[in-house]
This record gives structure tokens, sequence and C-alpha cells, in this order.
């Protein structure tokens, strides 16, 4: 007989979503001696389709997209996909026959939560943020377990079913700062400057490419190395420009951003939850340019967190483009606000999210 555990895992749309649910998995794995057979579910036209088999399991799709924001008919569509996902969920849950289903959120989280949670199998969801997305608000009634990152959120959940976890991180980020020489040499930078790090999430960030562009002469003036990474989307940098210079190292993806948090002495990023997750493990000064086009504007809460415990400073997209240069280049000059920001961004960090989430699923399998 097989005595294997199986877990059905659902998470999408955005790496904030996928890459804690990819960890949880790897902690898993660990935790139960590869014992365990995993099936992830995603919506089948979302990045999840690509980056979950690159991390080596199982995933299946379905036909599942939002609510769109403006009037268009592809709204119309929109409850008869919800149907369509419940009904392959069910189908989907008969044949895996899982011991746990967990959700981080996502479109199809909605349906196969609400397909496992009818069929009364343990079931647990992750929220990311300081403000609950619509499909954990939706599940909340009907999960057994819901593992968070902030305080204070009771006012979204059932105060018993909660659990502070953290958000899960890379393991590869549990030590960046003895990786300092090894960075500098990998980008190719000037050990003896100050290092600058902009990242705006794998598909980029308009506002914070255009206000890097537009202040490149100031960055060059201050004398500091910069490493950008640029995202798919921006066409205005080309493989030959002349920032490909030895101070400047930029790219459309960074694959390795141990290396790049290791040789940064002032980041520049949105404020999704997993960014300020890392952020908070690697101890970096950091400046948060929250996107305004989430649902909610749950960027800026999650900013806010940080900024009012002086853990982070705000410049708002609208700004960005007359503040953001200026202010980075006021940071990495002030070493006394530089320590500030990582004394106080230090208490955000939890290194065992992974883990913590572990527990609270074996619990449940139990």
């Amino acid at each position: 007989m097989n005595s294997k555990k199986k877990i059905i895992i659902s998470a999408g749309g955005t790496g904030g979503h996928i890459y804690p649910a990819i960890a949880v998995a790897q902690a898993l794995q660990k935790r139960l001696n590869n014992d365990v057979e995993f099936l992830f579910v995603g919506a089948s036209d979302r990045m999840e389709m690509e980056k979950v088999p690159k991390a080596g399991y199982k995933i299946e799709g379905l036909w599942i997209s939002g609510l769109q924001r403006r009037i268009t008919y592809k709204n119309l569509l929109f409850p008869i996909k919800v149907v369509s996902s419940i009904l392959k969920s069910f189908g989907i849950i008969n044949r895996f026959k899982p011991n746990a289903v967990i959700g981080f959120g996502g479109y199809a989280s909605s349906a196969v939560l609400y397909a496992a949670s009818l069929k009364k199998l343990p079931t647990l969801i992750h929220e990311q943020n300081s403000y609950a997305g619509i499909t954990n608000k939706i599940l909340k009634d009907k999960v057994n377990t819901i593992c968070v990152a902030y305080d204070n959120m009771e006012k979204f959940f059932p105060a018993n079913k909660l659990v502070k976890t953290g958000n899960p991180i890379r393991q590869d980020l549990l030590d960046v700062s003895s990786k300092k020489q090894q960075a500098m040499e990998f980008f190719k930078l000037d050990a003896n400057k100050k290092t600058i790090l902009v990242i705006g999430g794998s598909l980029g960030a308009r506002t914070i490419n255009e206000s890097i562009y537009e202040g490149l002469d100031k960055i060059k003036e201050a004398n500091v190395n910069l490493i950008w990474q640029t995202g798919k989307n921006f066409d205005k940098l080309t493989p030959n420009s002349e920032l490909r210079t030895s101070n400047f190292e930029v790219k459309d993806f960074i694959y390795e951003m141990d290396l790049a948090y290791a040789a940064a002495d002032v980041v520049i990023s949105r404020a999704g939850a997993l960014s300020i997750a890392e952020l908070a493990q690697v101890a970096k000064p950091v400046i948060l340019v929250p996107s305004p086009n989430v649902a909610e504007d749950h960027q800026t809460k999650n900013a806010m967190a940080l900024v009012n415990k002086n853990a982070a400073i705000l410049v708002k997209d609208v700004d960005a483009k007359n503040n953001l240069v200026s202010e980075t280049l006021n940071l990495i000059t002030n070493e006394n606000k530089q320590a500030e920001l990582v004394n106080q961004i230090k208490t955000f960090a939890m290194p065992n999210a992974a883990e913590l989430i572990v527990d609270e699923v074996i619990k449940l399998m139990k």
C-alpha cells in the first residue's frame, strides 16, 4: 500500500504567489524525506505554467481569470470560467486524492480550495500581503488554517484560524553578507564604490525604469555602481548601450539575486510581499516605490507597514520621476540613515516561514 502523502498546491499569476509555494513544497519534501507527491494547479495561461515545471513539479491548468476592471465582453465569460474551473478541480481532486490542499493566491486557488473544502479535505491558505486578496477573503470561512505574514490580520480573517508565519523566501538569501566579494566580481563592479540595486519585479516596473533612465547622468556624477534589472519590456536600452560600463550592470532579469543583494548598499524596489520578505532577510536599506496597478493598492499598505516603523523610505509612483534618484543618492551618502533602516527592517525578517507553514500542513494531515 502506498503511504506517500499527496498534496495539491495552487498558486499563480505572479512570482509573489508562485515562489513561496515552491519554497513550501521544497520544505515539505525535506521534512517528509521525499515521501510526498505534489500536484500544482494554476491558471492555464499564466506564468505558473512555465515556472512550476522549471522547479521540477507537475502542474495542471484551469481555464480561469479575474474580472476585468473595465467594461469588456471578456467579463461575460467569467461565470462560465468559474463553474468550469470548479468542476475541473473536483475532477483533479477525485483523481489525485490529496491528503491536504494548500492555496497561495491567484485565480486558480479560489476554485481548487472551494472544491477541496466541499469535500471536507484539510485546507490551508497563505496570505502574503498586509491587505488580504480577494481570493483569500472569499475562502476565509471555508478553509481550516490561514497563514499570514503581517500582524492585525483579524480584520480580514477569523482570529481562531490565523497563524503568523511570514513569507517563505529562497534559501540562498539566508546568508548574503558572506558573498560581497564574490558579488562584486560576478557583476564586474568597482569594490571601492557604493552600489545601488534597482529591481522592479520579473516584468520590470515602468515608472522605476523611466526614473532611473532620466536620472542616469546624476547617477554617473555620483560615481557609484549600478545594478539595474529592467524587466523584459524596457526598450530604451540596447545590448550595446554605453551604460554597460564597468560601473553599470544592466540586465532584463537577474537570476543570481543572492549576489545582487550581497553587492547592494541601497536597494530600490516595488513593494510586493515577496520583495519585502527578501529585503527584510538580507537587511538592506531600501526605497520602496509601490505599484499603483494592483488590487486594493496593497503594495502601498505593505510599504507603510515598514515606513511606519522607520524600516524603509517611501517614494510614491507618481513622484518617482522627480524624487527617486535624488532620494537614492541622498541615502547612499548617509550611513547613519542606512544603519537606522537596516536595524528596523531586520525585525521584519522571518527566515523560518516555510518551516512554520510546513508545521501547520503536517498538523492538518494528522
